[in-house]
């Protein structure tokens, strides 16, 4: 792909830059570390100011921004530095995140000031000031708003203080990663030129890998992109990165460097469960600074392109057959019975069960769609954004037990149809003979029941399956199943009832919606449930409706439901299933 950077300020970039509350800026310190800043906090205080040649008037940290330190040292009397010969590198990049605009800048520092905000004859004892910066640039490149998560930014004043200056990250610090949805980064092609983006996601999208007396390291996925590579391409040469985390909420912000290692295929997938690009940044030296910078920022809509958190293996083991032999074992679809509209039950069969290994009840199943569902590159994707970064990998609960009334090599799942994967599978039938790669088996949502205990589960519509596949090992009678649903769902409820008779009379269900919308056939199934045994109400569930002695409460419910719950069953111990493996 031919390079589209101007070697030059276009008339685009200058406009952006005027109009950007933020600049990233990027540049190397004496030992050739990159570091990252972000000033700014209203449009106006970077422009153009004479032919590819920007000025810069800003807040800073003067004691604690690493690259205020970098460009003009302890110097803070106002005094302009001028640079020698052809000028240090800087890196760039002017953003707006309300409008997801951005453009990024490369050149060489031209002279700085650094001032304090005292007036005259006093002397300032914070640690704000205010910079003065002249860059001529000598790249320029527009990129596309994806990843971009939209915030409303406005100016705050500086209160400096700085937290810590070692690898090892603060508890505030790894509480920042945790929520942080952006990051920026600068990296340089040797000593040829340097390069500052943007990397954004959902909130916690940054893990931490280690943070001990071994050192501190963490890692992020590198979604799909413009396929220009300058920030991969630059790693590639130079493997160090200076990464700045701002804090928009309380000004607060984490500046670290370090040496990066690029993660591909299954060294990815191995670290951060379905990802096929990562980059690892081992930190060698950090800041963390209280009220560090000069603004905050409202949250607005995140970008539509953002996949969902991707955890560490060491954080959600996600199961991975294929990496662990060389045997391609696949799932073949044997038999499909469509419940409702939208929930059907699948049943499977192992090409390899002994490479596969043998589930537990409560585990899910990962099967990888790729094959059949990916199209392949695309920059944007407007009509389906998250597919850009999809993997076409998905885990279903196992909803039959092991063995049972089944062949060993065969194991069913009920699912709901939600999104392209499982209408995907909707529309396939039992002659398609459809084969599905098979990762293997994991996570472990298991009902335990001492002797003469009661157990509850509280069941929100297709959260019954991890209960059915642990039946047969459980004591119905001394088992109280609490479950509520969408009337549309009577089906799912009388295919269950009918497959577990025994399950009936310790069931107490919760039914909603319209009556008169159902089918005639849905209508004679919710007669059949009303009069199978188990306690029906046709109403939402209540707190006082789960009032018995039970000691012991498996919850797997939508997050709405279930924090409810876990208001409603204080004193209990509460074990519920999480749908974000």
């Amino acid at each position: 792909m031919e390079n589209p950077t101007s070697p030059f300020l276009t008339p685009g970039a200058a406009y952006m830059l005027q109009y950007s509350p933020l600049l990233a800026l990027g540049t190397l310190d004496k030992e050739g570390k990159p570091w990252t800043t972000i000033w700014g906090g209203e449009p106006g205080f970077s422009r153009p100011i004479a032919h590819s040649i920007i000025g810069i008037k800003t807040l800073v940290d003067r004691k604690n921004d690493p690259v205020v330190e970098t460009l003009l040292g302890a110097s803070d009397d106002g005094e302009v530095i001028r640079e020698e010969s052809k000028g240090r590198m800087v890196s760039g990049l002017a953003i707006d995140l309300a409008s997801r605009r951005r453009v990024k800048l490369a050149g060489r520092m031209v002279a700085g000031a650094l001032g304090q905000l005292g007036g005259e004859g006093e002397v300032d004892e914070s640690a704000k000031g205010e910079m003065q910066l002249v860059v001529k640039i000598e790249q320029s490149l527009g990129n596309c708003p994806k990843y971009l998560n939209s915030k409303h930014i406005y100016p705050s004043l500086p209160e400096p203080k700085l937290i810590s200056s070692t690898p090892h990250l603060p508890q505030q610090a790894i509480d920042l990663l945790s929520k942080s949805d952006l990051f920026f980064i600068s990296s340089s092609n040797r000593e040829s030129d340097m390069d500052t983006n943007y990397r954004g996601g959902p909130p916690g999208f940054v893990r931490v890998l280690n943070n001990d007396s071994n050192g501190t390291a963490i890692v992020y996925p590198e979604y799909s992109g413009n396929r220009l590579y300058q920030t991969l391409g630059n790693l590639q040469t130079t493997p160090q990165a200076g990464l700045v985390f701002p804090d928009l909420d309380t000004g607060d912000v984490l500046y670290v460097t370090g040496t990066t290692e690029i993660l591909v295929g299954k060294d990815a997938a191995t670290l951060l469960p379905r990802s096929n690009l990562a980059v690892k940044v081992t930190i060698t030296a950090s800041r963390f600074v209280e009220k560090g910078l000069a603004f905050r920022g409202h949250n607005g809509e995140r970008s539509p392109y953002n996949p969902p958190v991707r955890f560490l293996s060491t954080e959600r083991a996600m199961p991975d057959t294929q990496a662990k032999n060389s045997t391609v074992v696949y799932a073949k679809l044997l038999k499909k019975a469509i419940l409702t509209p939208t929930i059907a039950r699948f049943r499977f069969s192992i090409s390899d069960p002994i490479a596969a290994g043998r589930w537990k009840p409560g585990q899910y199943v990962a099967l990888a769609f790729e094959d059949e569902l990916s199209i392949g590159y695309s920059h944007m994707r407007e009509d389906d954004p998250r597919s850009l970064n999809d993997d076409y990998m998905r885990t279903f609960t196992v909803s039959s037990a092991p063995g049972g009334d089944m062949p060993e090599d065969e194991f069913e799942i009920t699912v709901r149809k939600i999104g392209g994967v499982t209408g995907f599978l909707f529309r396939q039938s039992e002659r398609t003979a459809l084969e599905i790669p098979l990762k293997g088996f994991g996570g472990l949502f298991a009902i335990e029941q001492s002797e003469e205990e009661l157990v509850s589960f509280v069941a929100g519509g297709i959260g019954i399956t991890p209960l059915l596949a642990q039946l047969p090992a459980l004591d119905i009678s001394r088992l109280r199943v609490f479950w509520t649903l969408s009337i549309r769902d009577i089906g799912l409820v009388s295919d269950t009832f009918n497959r577990h008779p025994s399950l009936r009379t310790s069931t107490n269900l919760f039914i909603t919606g319209d009556e008169s919308k159902l089918s005639e056939k849905d209508k004679k199934l919710l007669l059949e449930v009303t009069a199978s045994g188990a306690k029906v109400e046709r109403r939402r569930m209540l707190g006082t409706d789960l009032e018995t002695e039970s000691p012991r409460w498996y919850i797997c419910t939508g997050t709405g439901l279930r924090k409810s719950l876990i208001e409603w069953l204080v004193g209990k111990e509460v074990i519920y299933e999480d749908f974000n493996y």
